[in-house]
């Protein structure tokens, strides 16, 4: 059998020859040509580089597979002896990425982690002649890995792709002309034109033209921003309506955007090298446990040695921390809550401070027609009847509310002249030969249209209680205008008072709006704390500022301005409906957007954390039942593989099951909600 540990390190040795043949070899060529295709599988068996993360998964399934194979092979080579060298020809090649970890360790990182020590006893395991034990045991490992790469793979893949939404060609203006050219050959001081409906793909200043533009997904505000010649425009941000002339300023990866997206990269990276607890504890256990090993070894023989290294905890918990994760995910799922990653539950319960974004989080994503000022002997339905014709073909928050107002109201939308529809800062129709004209006080004043004493005073209020103001203008004279507010969360109050009774001493919102809708939502909530007019880099340093006074922070937010501040809180919760990146960036998100769910969310973490830390202590037992086995019990490797794998998985769902005697009120609240919705 030591032929079969032989083969095993001069294949190894052989493909770590051959990677560094063939890498001293592509080096003049790569000086001539950059580029050549390798498959992440050779790359790992030859160079010995990690693959990138979005072809991890799809390898250690393979290896997952071939590590099986290999088992199958062992199995019937009971019977069948040929097949015996087919299945160690299998283990070999499913263990080569696995001593190149091994490698890693010992020789550039300087240290004896778990993967050196269960090397050592795949060794001995195969030395011994136990060979599907040797192939399981390596199964075992690959399968724990792919875990792991696919949760990475999952958050690398959606940070990877936010801002694919720019186009492909942009129009430059030359002498005048608009010339059709690739985005990556812009360059700064160039001017491009961008009009309604398309995505603006640079950072730049406005040089001509006005227009409406969705910033929400870089900025937080939560209408549409009125931009004119000076104003800053910035990359991935939408134009409504409108026709600008930008000078570019910065393009490609010098963008915001662009540097959101570096920075999130970096913050998903970090996060990935979180160890669980129980991980911390097995790689401390590790080289005292390997000097046992080698004690042991001449004393009691391999088999025992070999067991011996199997009652080690750093195998189980690669097994347990995801069979956790799901039976928390079922447990959840149940009451409209997805928990992306189970370590976010156990955060939950030491949290001491909630950060809420304002946009889509306490407030709807629309706001609501609050106020109709008629003047000019027209009355409300008049006012709105206009303002719903003129918005009818757009499609902002500002419009959807009119028209929902509109429409509860039955009124019969006026005929217009589609050859007169303009759009800027606001809309210009034509009813019935009279010109209609529906837009904001500073489109009217642009317009030369004098705003009356009664209206002027209206705005002056809306704009104290941080309400939106729409003007409607009839033939040059204002007749109306239409007051709306941002629509609070029917359960946001609530939802205040359960966060306070579980415990929570700081709650505060987080804000791109300006300061007096932020502080008028705070003051009705009764918020401890508001920041308001925050950019997205901002809103991190406030996650950070907090973090370093003590604070274990929950920021709850929904868009890609809330992403960073996610990534660097201790546990970050998205609504659906949120943007892509905001769910990917959370750990936990309400499937129904319904934030009633933080209640019972925060009861749930304080009683399955009590949970989660017996599983921890549950690990230790098929530890001990392996020591035993190694020198009272005469197990033989498969059997102790066996009962760590087993006995593993009994004590997660008999720990798991437990969590149900927690069903309480709200859990019970939460479940007929559930039900009712689907009926």
């Amino acid at each position: 059998m030591c032929l079969s540990i032989g083969l095993l390190l001069a294949t190894y040795l052989g493909t770590r020859i051959y990677g560094q043949v063939k890498k001293d070899e592509a080096k003049p060529a790569a000086k001539k040509k950059r580029g050549g295709k390798k498959t992440a599988e050779k790359k790992l068996l030859t160079e010995g580089s990690p693959p990138p993360v979005e072809n991890q998964v799809a390898l250690y399934t393979h290896y997952s597979k071939t590590s099986m194979a290999s088992m199958a092979f062992f199995a019937f080579g009971t019977f069948i002896p040929f097949l015996r060298p087919i299945g160690l020809i299998g283990y070999i090649y499913s263990a080569l990425p696995y001593m190149r970890d091994v490698e890693k360790a010992l020789l550039k990182d300087r240290k004896v982690n778990v993967d050196v020590l269960f090397f050592l006893g795949d060794l001995l395991t195969l030395g011994i002649g136990q060979n599907f034990a040797a192939a399981f045991g390596l199964w075992i490992m690959h399968t724990g890995k792919k875990g792991v790469a696919k949760a990475k793979d999952n958050s690398k893949k959606m940070i990877a792709s936010i801002f694919q939404e720019l186009p492909s060609r942009v129009w430059l203006l030359v002498d005048g002309v608009a010339v059709e050219i690739p985005l990556q050959d812009v360059r700064a001081n160039d001017v491009i034109v961008v009009q309604g409906g398309e995505v603006i793909p640079v950072d730049g200043s406005i040089k001509a033209g006005r227009a409406s533009i969705d910033q929400r997904a870089l900025t937080g505000e939560s209408q549409p921003v009125e931009k004119q010649i000076g104003d800053p425009v910035l990359a991935n941000t939408v134009v409504l309506s409108g026709y600008i002339e930008i000078a570019v300023e910065k393009s490609g990866e010098e963008t915001t955007a662009s540097r959101i997206e570096q920075v999130l990269l970096h913050a998903t990276d970090f996060k990935s090298r979180v160890q669980l607890k129980g991980e911390m504890w097995a790689d401390k256990a590790t080289f005292p446990m390997l000097v046992t090993a080698g004690i042991c070894w001449p004393l009691f023989g391999a088999q025992s040695t070999a067991v011996f290294i199997n009652s080690h905890m750093g195998n189980r918990i690669r097994l347990l921390a995801p069979l956790a994760t799901l039976k928390e995910i079922s447990a959840t799922a149940k009451h409209g809550v997805l928990v992306k990653d189970g370590r976010a539950l156990e955060a939950l319960s030491d949290v001491t401070t909630v950060l809420f974004d304002k946009t889509g989080t306490l407030t709807t994503d629309e706001p609501e027609v609050i106020r109709i000022i008629p003047c000019a002997r027209h009355n409300e339905n008049d006012i709105l009847g206009y303002a719903a014709a003129a918005e009818h073909k757009l499609n902002h928050p500002i419009a959807r509310a009119i028209l929902k107002k509109a429409e509860e109201r039955r009124l019969p939308r006026p005929e217009i002249d589609d050859s007169q529809y303009q759009m800027g800062y606001g809309v210009t129709i034509v009813i019935d030969g009279k010109a209609v004209k529906v837009g904001s006080i500073r489109f009217m004043t642009g317009e030369g249209i004098p705003i009356p004493r009664k209206i002027e005073s209206g705005i002056t209020a809306s704009h104290e209680k941080g309400n939106t103001m729409v003007l409607v203008a009839e033939d040059e004279k204002i007749v109306g205008a239409i007051e709306l507010q941002p629509r609070i969360r029917p359960e946001a109050k609530k939802i205040i008072g359960q966060l306070r009774k579980a415990g929570v001493r700081h709650l505060a919102v987080v804000s791109g709006d300006h300061l007096r809708p932020t502080r008028r939502l705070a003051e009705d909530l009764g918020l401890d704390d508001y920041f308001a007019e925050v950019l997205p880099e901002e809103k991190a340093g406030i996650v950070e500022a907090l973090q370093k006074k003590g604070e274990i922070v929950c920021f709850i937010g929904d868009g890609i301005n809330d992403a960073i501040a996610m990534k660097k809180a201790d546990v970050s919760i998205s609504l659906s409906g949120a943007s892509a990146l905001a769910q990917d960036a959370a750990e936990v998100i309400f499937m129904d957007g319904d934030l009633a769910h933080m209640g019972y969310l925060f009861n749930v973490s304080k009683k399955l954390n009590t949970n989660l830390k017996n599983i921890l202590s549950l690990t230790v037992a098929p530890g001990i039942i392996n020591v035993l086995g190694a020198f009272v019990l005469n197990f033989n490797v498969l059997t102790s593989l066996i009962v760590s794998v087993g006995f593993g998985y009994f004590a997660t769902t008999a720990a798991m099951n437990a969590s149900k005697s927690v069903d309480s009120e709200e859990e019970r609240a939460a479940q007929k909600k559930m039900e009712s919705k689907k009926s």
